[in-house]
Formats: C-alpha cells, structure tokens, sequence
C-alpha cells in the first residue's frame, strides 16, 4: 500500500509540475526596438544606437545585425555600440532585436542606413573643445543639449555627449545639438561633450553642464548636495582638492556626506563637532601621479539614517 501511494504522489506532483510549467512558460515576444540610428565614426567603424525596448516580463538583451547578419550581442542595460572592421566608402544596413529571459527573439527594428566614408588624410591635431554648452530638461525623462562647434584641421566627424564618464549618445559632426532620452525623474546629471574626428580623435571635454530633471507626480523633493565647487592647489609635493557645497534642506541636521571618487566610495565625511550651517567645506589630498584624472560627487546621511541623492559630478586632473 505504501509503494502503492507513493506512486501516485509522485505522478500527481509530475502532473502539477507540468501544468505549473506551461502556466508560466513565456511565448511573448518583446516589441521591436523603435528608434535606431547608425552614424559613421571612422572610415571602418559605426555607432549604432536605439531606444528601450518592453516585454511582459523583462528584456534580457539586444541583438545587433549588420547585412541581416547578427554582429554583436549586448546587455539589457546598453541601449548602444560600436561596429568595428568595416571596410571605408561602403554602404551598410542594420537592425536591432531585443531579447527576453526565455529567448524569445523581437521582429527586426526598422532599417538603420549608413555609408563609411572614404579613409582621411593624414590627421594629425584633435578637434578644438567645445563651447557654451548649454542643457534644457525636457520634463521629467529626457533633456536636450546644445553647444558651440568645433573645428578640426580635416574635419569634424561626429560629436559624442557623455553622462559623467559614460558617452551615452553620439549626433554627426554637422549638428550641435541632441536630445538624450530614458533619463529619471528628480535626478541630477551632469553632461560634457566631445567632438571627435575622422582619425577617431577626440577633443577634451567640454566644460560641464548640470540638469535635475523635474520630479515625478507626488515625489519627494531632491536631497542632492548642490553647487559642489572644486579648487587644486599644490603643497609640497602632493595635491589638494578643496570642496565646497550648498547642503540639501532635509527637515535636520546631516552627520556625515559620502565622497565618491571615480564611481566608488572613498571617505565619508563625520564632522568633529556640531555639523556646519549653510555650505559646506573638505579637503582631499591626492597624491597621484601627474596627469590622474579624478571623477567626484558626494551624497548626505539623512536624519533617517539613509543616504540622499548623489550631487553632480565633478572633474579635476593633476597638472602634467
């Protein structure tokens, strides 16, 4: 009797499990990627690039084709590429795919038109900088840039924006201006821009613009440090960073700030005694060689005990 309900268990947990399966097996496609554009960065490279796409459960990734070939695979997180080893003065089409967890592949976003131009002449100075760039929000998810353009000894080919230290969208060489899309609500960014020419040269950053999207319905207000300032001076034989900063409004006082230096948390800043008033002062001493550039942005400890939102970022290299 014993064996004999044992088997019978286990053929009813089989038959659960199997209908558990088909219940929740995942046959939908994700929508196509919509917005794909292809520019031409070098005579044998092009910059690919594409808007989210949605599924009913979550995008795992997208697949880029060239010639209806696939060339490259990237994560859900990048919604851009490089294609490298074209040949110059060719013609080429591609496609995006998105991809979801159970591999169900999307329909081919719509055809994206390129053709590389012919190899430049000898090239041998980068791009002047870019100047007076300018950032407007455009509501709470995307904002458009604007600056004045460089010149080059052949010529401009493309201009690349960048997010901090993340290029996060490039517009051809004979425009000046681009709208940067799938950013969030209540946010700070802060944005340079860099032009680049046919020898894949690039300029030195344009100086940086900050942008706080505007909040979304019913959120809470911002608790980003603002006006961060910095200021190098040499003592001895080492640097020094000084900064400064407006304290957010956060209905107390703020025991600590974190200062994050290239993307990681390197000191936390506890005052000695009673936290100060209004802006707010630290020293950092680098001792790097010359040359080191450093990425920095500090968040304050909330009276909860939580950390606020980050500060825009800002950027010091040691004198070569």
């Amino acid at each position: 009797m014993h064996a004999v309900l044992t088997c019978s268990t286990a053929l009813l947990l089989a038959a659960l499990t199997s209908c558990a399966g088909t219940a929740s097996a995942d046959t939908q496609k994700p929508t196509a990627p919509r917005g794909v554009t292809a520019q031409a960065g070098s005579a044998t490279s092009v910059h690919v690039m594409w808007e989210h796409a949605s599924d009913n459960k979550a995008i795992t990734g997208y697949e880029i084709y060239r010639e209806g070939e696939k060339a490259v695979s990237v994560p859900a997180a990048k919604r851009m590429t490089d294609i490298d080893g074209l040949t110059a003065a060719t013609a080429y089409t591609f496609t995006v795919r998105a991809r979801d967890g159970a591999g169900n592949l999307s329909r081919p976003s719509a055809v994206a038109r390129v053709t590389t131009p012919v190899p430049a002449p000898s090239d041998t100075r980068v791009p002047t900088t870019p100047v007076k760039l300018r950032a407007a929000a455009d509501g709470s998810r995307a904002a458009t840039l604007s600056w004045g353009a460089s010149t080059d000894d052949v010529a401009v080919t493309a201009y690349d924006i960048y997010q901090e230290d993340s290029r996060i969208h490039t517009v051809p060489g004979t425009e000046t201006e681009a709208r940067v899309s799938g950013l969030r609500p209540g946010t700070v960014y802060t944005f340079t821009v860099r032009a680049r020419d046919a020898a894949e040269k690039s300029s030195p950053d344009s100086e940086a613009v900050d942008l706080t999207t505007a909040s979304a319905p019913g959120a809470p207000a911002s608790t980003a440090p603002t006006g961060l300032r910095t200021a190098l001076t040499k003592e001895g034989e080492e640097y020094v960073v000084g900064l400064s900063w407006d304290q957010p409004d956060t209905g107390g006082e703020i025991p600590a700030y974190q200062l994050h230096l290239n993307g990681k948390m390197t000191t936390t800043i506890v005052w000695g005694g009673t936290p100060p008033k209004g802006r707010a002062t630290y020293r950092l001493t680098l001792g790097d060689p010359p040359g080191t550039r450093y990425s920095l942005k500090i968040r304050a400890k909330l009276p909860d005990g939580t950390w606020g939102d980050f500060s825009a970022q800002r950027t010091v290299v040691l004198p070569g």
